[in-house]
């Protein structure tokens, strides 16, 4: 594959930084919308080959189909602009905010929550016939999926709390390096392998990613899923968006812009 030197790619993620900061509202919200809506198709296929297969193993082999979907085509997870829009607040390009820098969060984080949002409310009703039944063996999992991942969670209190910080920290320090890897070859073979080894490897973990998690929990609620909103917002998003953030922009993003953009000064022998 046609392959970019990490220097060319690293100044490549500030100025794509940059640009999505400058973009238009209704752009980026849209962009964000498809993005939220397909990674949320793609967490039901992963959970539904699974189920049939009986292989987590092979759900997550799948899953990034989703992913590499949504980047080839443009649009935005908030756990990549975590990463990238940061940059070019810290390369001081012009007219970079910390205040434009949030707004486009929101704008983003509204848009992915939205898609998924929908594609959760029309899954319920595939796999409910219309909420007229039971939602089946993929819905049942799902439901306990939620239950697990927030009320087995706070069972355990500060350290549940804790340990659903680092599972989002570790999530986006892989995600994070996906989006980076669309970046690293010019050719869609060659972006779509970048993107797929990362990927594959947060799900396989079972690492907690916030927009894949904003079609999980409705959905599990849709179905009957025994636990609550507020059970969710405090015991699996908040923590797992601030791990995510954490973990895009320290693991990924400061390391690859410190030592590929701003590098320090050479040695001499």
């Amino acid at each position: 594959m046609s392959y970019l030197l990490p220097s060319e790619f690293a100044t490549k993620m500030v100025d794509t930084g940059e640009s999505k900061l400058f973009m238009a509202n209704r752009d980026a919200f849209i962009r964000a919308f498809m993005a939220g809506a397909i990674l949320a198709l793609a967490a039901v296929f992963a959970v539904t080959v699974a189920v049939q297969t009986g292989s987590p193993l092979v759900g997550a082999l799948l899953f990034p189909v989703g992913f590499c979907m949504l980047y080839l085509m443009g649009f935005d997870l908030l756990t990549g602009v975590f990463v990238l829009t940061p940059l070019a607040y810290f390369d001081r390009r012009p007219g970079v905010t910390v205040a434009g820098i949030f707004r486009h969060w929101g704008i983003v984080f509204m848009g992915n929550l939205l898609g998924a949002l929908l594609v959760a409310f029309l899954m319920a009703i595939v796999f409910t016939y219309g909420f007229s039944t039971d939602p089946g063996v993929v819905g049942e999992r799902i439901a306990n999926i939620g239950h697990d991942r927030t009320l087995g969670y706070k069972e355990h209190g500060a350290a549940g709390m804790l340990t659903i910080f680092i599972r989002g920290v570790l999530c986006n320090w892989m995600v994070s390096l996906g989006v980076v890897g669309a970046m690293i070859s010019t050719t869609v073979s060659g972006k779509v392998i970048a993107m797929w080894m990362p990927i594959m490897l947060f799900f396989a973990m079972e690492f907690e990613h916030s927009i894949v998690n904003m079609f999980l929990f409705p959905f599990a609620l849709m179905v009957g899923g025994d636990f609550s909103i507020m059970d969710y917002i405090i015991w699996n998003e908040l923590p797992v968006v601030i791990g995510n953030f954490v973990g895009g922009i320290a693991l990924t993003g400061l390391t690859l812009y410190a030592t590929h953009v701003r590098t320090g000064a050479q040695r001499t022998l």
